[in-house]
Parts: structure tokens; C-alpha cells; sequence
């Protein structure tokens, strides 16, 4: 199934001509140097050819004769190469002599009696060359190791871009397919054809390795049935291998055009369309999904647009009325990578369309919803990821994201099931170690209980702002805890160095019988202090606490479980929140840090 919809992707995109997209037999490839030749053979120049626009030369992507795959042999490329194989230098290879040889000993085959020009100049020239021959000025000695490509004196086509070339390539591809020796059934095409024994290399997964590495790959005998050899296990065509793995690198690529890639975590995210109505349906769909997976900046206008239909769709509208330019039925794929040594582990596969997608999208959103609301644009899913990771100083890196959760989490979201089970548990961990109880975390909180409590028809409402009503004792907790921290920073102001939040929120979140005594015994303390110097609030402050008390039961729990820890959570910011409005109201709330973010709760938050 995912084969199949990527060879559909590739033939579209072909068909329309996409830039990038290389026809069969050929790959896009990183060319840093063009060589020169004259007629009979001789280097007119030699030109370095990469990109300068930037701070640093980078190599060109250029459509060249796709490469072979390399893992121990010697094997060459037809009409470009590396320079040891090339040219015979090396700063690296241990083996450059044989493989210089190899490459001169496949053109010598591939182009006798070839009348063309340029191809002739090729053969006349490895003929003459020598290692010796590699002397500055006219060759640059960082030249060596680059990736190298010829050109015909006079023309502007690379030699293996002229029509002879072309031609010569197309008949060796079928020498070659004809050389593999096993024709069948391609589960690909469905097409009788021979069989890629080893499918080409993808690369642009992060974390896999740079060279690239397999989906379908078969190196060990416990891999095997029946005794067949390598691809002949699960037969594919070597134009359905070529396709699916050129449409895939495409989806890769690292290009600041490429909306088509997302990654969260160790999963690498690439996403399509195919539209009835064609190339610009497709496009408008993917461009959506883009928006919708990861956030546009909140000042422009196409978070305006997708705020707009997202905010339409969560009040029953559908799609095509709230986005006319969009074609609800458009099909839409996403699939997720991750590495695993030599190969790539799939972590999901979503098909659906565009309207389903959306509506479980906004599912997602109402899902985290809070008020007040903890962000200006809701969070990205990397975003979300990120806030499982370990929090110094407010800053939390990609690196650090519980493997296998991001692809997990992003499952969820498509298919509108639940979110992953160690999400709530892993992001609880998060803010009883590291004390950060962000927004984004807190939301985390509610989006998996609000979830798994509508999967399982509970008639419980987890609340977006302040719920007053609540009986729930983890809630309760949460909103008291608040509250005890509130008492604190009025009576002792900017004297404080640690409030109870820094030292005892994990312990009061998971054992609330062991500390809430003790925290109210020092409230105490508090409450004299604010009842001299401001006794309007403490009459304010002891009504609050008191409510909140008169809630729970006569003991306070010994402990509480995972998913009551998510509501102190979740009542200690609509708590904490309240006192932030409040104090600002009255225009006597302290000035917030400039490292302070909309997205997480700090200490100014509560003053």
C-alpha cells in the first residue's frame, strides 16, 4: 500500500513535470565540479559549479545517471563520479587505483563504438589520464572527493544530459534488468517485469545514515523463505523500486521550499495529496496540512485564514464552506519514518481525506484547549513533543524526546484515537522533576484525559477555564496548592527565594497526605502577616482556601493516581491563572520577566 501510493506520486509528478523529480534511470545528486573536454579528449577547464549564494559553497543537486549502491564493493557510476573514481584522487580511499579502474573499465565497455562526440572525447580522455596529471591551477585541490560531471567543449549540456547519452543509458538500464535474471510479478505494479534484487538508497530521515537506508532490504538468512535471495522475497519492479524511492527522497529533501516534511522527534513526517481535480487541488490540500501540522507565525495572514477554518469546522461547518478553495474529498497520505540502523522502521501510515483529517485535527485542538489561553497560535505537534522532553531553564531539546512517543503522539492525532498511554504519565514525570508546569504541558494534561474519558462514554467534563463545581480531588488539590503558593508570594512579596511550588509540587501531586498538613500549618504564618498589613485580602484569601477544603473529603488522600495528578495539574493553573487576572486587575501585579513566553507559567505569572 505505501509503494503503491508513492509509484502513483512519482508518476504524477512526472507527468506534470515537476522540478526535482528525475525520470526513470536517473537521480538528483550533489555535483560540486564540471570537467571541460575538448575533442580529443584534452581538459579544456575545469569549473567549480556549486552554489554560492550562501555563506559556504554547497554542491549542486543535478539530475545525473542514478548511483549504484554501494556498501563494500567497488562499483562505478555511469558518466560521473567522485574524483577516485574519476580521476584516480584521493584524500580517503585506500583502494583509489581499483577504483579508478573500474570506472574507466565501464566506459571502456559502455562506449565502444559510440560515434557521439562527447561520448568519444570521454573514452580518449580516461585513456590519456594519469593521477600524475592532478596539479593546480587548472585542477583545485579541494576539488578532491567532490562529485565530478563532464561537459563537451561549446555546449551548455552536461555530457550525460545529450541526447546519445540518453539514449545509451536507456539501453543499458535494460541490459541490466535483463542481466538480473529473475522476472515476476512486481506486488508493486502488478506487472510482469524484472526484479530489483536491492532497491535504492533513502536518504534525508534524521538519525539514519548519511548514505541513506532501506524500507525493503534482505541481508541476513533469517530474512529469507524458500530459499530466494534478497528482493526476489517480496518482488518489486526495478522502475516501481526506482520510483517509489526517487518520489520518496523528493518528499525528503531539505529545502526551505519544502512544506511536504515535517519532523517531531526521531520521526521524520512527510505528507502528500491526490486530487481529482489535479496539480493545483493537490497543492492546495498539502499547503493546509502543512499549516495545520506546523503552525504559521502568529502575525501572518495564513494563520489568519487557518484559525478562521479551524474555528468553522468546530462549529459544524463543513469544510467547503468554510474553505471553498479546498476539495474536501482530496486523499491525503502521511506517512512517518524514523531510523533503525541500516533501515528505516515505518512508525504510521494515515490515508484519509482532507475533511477528515481537518475534523480530527480540530478534535486535537478543542482537546488541549485552555482559558486563559496559554499561547497565541496553538502548538505545533513538534511543539507538543518537545514538552515531554527535560526542561532546563525553560528550554527543553529535540534530542531528549522519549523515542517512539512523537510517532506515537502523532497517530493520535490522526486517526482521533488515544494519545499515546505514556504521554500523560511521561509529561507528569516532566513537572514534578524539572518544576515547569508550562501551558503547553498542562494542556498535554487535559487533551489526554478529556480523550480517553470521551472513548470510554464517561460523563466527565474536564473544564477549559476555572470550574468552581468540581468535586474531583486531584482538581481540588490542585487549585488548593495554588491557592497555599498565592498566600505565600502576597505575604512575603519579592523576598521570596523558593516558593512551594519550587520545593514541593511532586511530593503534593503525588502524596498529598504527606505535605498538604504541613503546608497549611506554614500558611498559617502567612495569613497572621497578611491579616496586619492587608486584611481585605486575607478575609479574601482564608473564603477561597476554605471552599476549596469544605470540597474534599475529611483526609487528604494518601496518594493519587496518574490521571488525578493530571487534574492537580490542570486546577493548579485555572487557579493559579485566576490570581495572575486578578492581581492585574487591580493594577498592583508585578512586571513580568522579559524571558517570559506566552506559553509557560512562570514565577511572574503568579504575582
Amino acid at each position: 500500500m505505501i509503494l503503491q501510493a508513492l509509484a502513483r506520486y512519482y508518476q504524477r509528478l512526472i507527468a506534470r513535470g515537476a522540478e526535482g523529480i528525475a525520470p526513470y534511470g536517473y537521480s538528483p545528486e550533489k555535483i560540486s565540479y564540471e570537467i571541460v573536454l575538448a575533442p580529443d579528449g584534452g581538459v579544456v577547464q575545469v569549473n567549480d559549479i556549486r552554489d554560492t549564494s550562501g555563506k559556504k559553497p554547497q554542491p549542486r543537486l543535478l539530475d545525473v545517471p542514478q548511483p549504484e549502491k554501494r556498501t563494500v564493493g567497488i562499483k562505478s557510476n555511469f558518466l560521473w563520479d567522485k574524483t577516485s573514481y574519476v580521476l584516480g584522487v584521493s584524500s580517503t580511499s585506500k583502494r583509489v587505483d581499483k577504483e579508478h579502474e573500474a570506472f574507466k573499465m565501464l566506459h571502456e565497455a559502455a562506449l565502444a563504438g559510440e560515434q557521439d562526440a562527447g561520448l568519444q572525447a570521454l573514452l580518449v580522455f580516461l585513456r590519456r589520464w594519469s593521477p600524475e596529471q592532478f596539479q593546480p591551477p587548472l585542477f583545485p585541490a579541494e576539488m578532491i572527493d567532490a562529485n565530478v560531471v563532464f561537459r563537451f567543449q561549446g555546449e551548455h549540456l552536461y555530457l550525460h544530459q545529450r541526447e546519445a547519452a540518453q539514449v545509451l543509458r536507456a539501453r543499458l538500464l535494460v541490459g541490466e534488468e535483463g542481466d538480473s535474471g529473475t522476472e515476476a510479478i512486481c506486488l508493486v505494479s502488478g506487472t510482469a517485469g524484472a526484479i530489483a534484487r536491492l532497491h535504492p538508497a533513502i536518504k534525508g530521515v534524521n538519525g539514519a545514515q548519511s548514505s541513506g537506508a532501506s524500507i525493503v532490504s534482505f541481508n541476513l538468512d533469517a530474512f529469507t523463505s524458500y530459499g530466494k535471495n534478497q528482493g526476489d522475497n517480496a518482488p518489486v519492479s526495478e522502475q516501481a523500486a526506482f520510483a517509489y524511492s526517487t518520489v520518496l527522497n523528493y518528499l525528503l529533501r531539505r529545502s526551505e521550499g519544502n512544506r511536504q516534511r515535517l519532523q517531531v522527534g526521531d520521526t521524520t513526517v512527510v505528507f502528500w495529496a491526490e486530487a481529482e481535480d489535479g496539480a493545483n487541488s493537490a497543492t492546495e490540500a498539502e499547503n493546509f496540512l502543512a499549516a495545520l501540522l506546523d503552525s504559521p507565525p502568529d502575525d501572518s495572514a495564513e494563520a489568519a485564514r487557518i484559525r478562521r477554518v479551524l474555528d468553522g469546522i468546530a462549529q459544524g461547518q463543513p469544510l467547503a464552506d468554510v474553505a471553498p478553495t479546498l476539495a474536501p474529498g482530496t486523499r491525503m497520505y502521511v506517512l512517518g519514518l524514523a531510523p533503525n540502523a541500516s533501515r528505516l522502521s515505518i512508525r504510521f501510515w494515515q490515508v484519509d481525506t482532507l475533511e477528515v483529517l481537518t475534523r480530527r485535527l480540530v478534535q486535537h485542538r478543542e482537546d488541549l484547549r485552555l482559558e486563559p489561553s496559554p499561547w497565541k497560535v496553538e502548538p505545533s505537534v513538534w511543539r507538543l513533543a518537545l514538552a515531554t522532553a527535560p526542561s532546563r531553564d525553560g528550554r527543553s531539546k529535540s534530542d531528549d524526546i522519549p523515542p517512539q512517543l512523537a510517532g506515537e503522539l502523532m497517530r493520535a492525532i490522526l486517526t482521533g484515537q488515544r494519545y499515546p498511554g505514556s504521554l500523560l504519565a511521561n509529561v507528569i514525570m516532566r513537572m514534578r522533576t524539572d518544576g515547569d508546569i508550562s501551558g503547553v504541558r498542562v494542556a498535554i494534561c487535559r487533551a489526554v484525559l478529556v480523550r480517553s474519558l470521551r472513548i470510554q462514554h464517561f460523563n466527565e467534563e474536564i473544564s477549559v477555564s476555572l470550574d468552581k463545581q468540581s468535586t474531583k480531588p486531584g482538581y481540588l488539590l490542585g487549585r488548593l496548592f495554588a491557592a497555599l503558593e498565592y498566600v505565600q508570594r502576597s505575604a512575603l512579596g519579592g523576598q521570596v527565594n523558593a516558593t512551594i511550588r519550587d520545593r514541593y509540587y511532586g511530593a503534593a501531586s503525588a502524596t498529598p497526605a504527606s505535605i498538604f498538613p504541613m503546608l497549611l500549618r506554614n500558611t498559617q504564618n502567612h495569613m497572621g502577616k497578611l491579616r496586619k498589613e492587608r486584611p481585605g485580602q486575607a478575609v479574601t484569601l482564608e473564603k477561597e482556601i476554605s471552599e476549596i477544603i469544605n470540597g474534599l473529603s475529611e483526609e487528604f488522600p494518601r496518594s493519587l493516581k496518574i490521571e488525578d495528578q493530571g487534574r492537580f495539574a490542570i486546577g493548579y493553573y485555572h487557579q493559579s491563572k485566576t490570581h495572575f487576572t486578578r492581581r492585574n486587575a487591580e493594577g498592583d501585579a508585578a512586571s513580568t520577566p522579559d524571558s517570559e513566553t506566552p506559553e509557560t507559567v512562570t514565577q511572574g505569572d503568579l504575582l
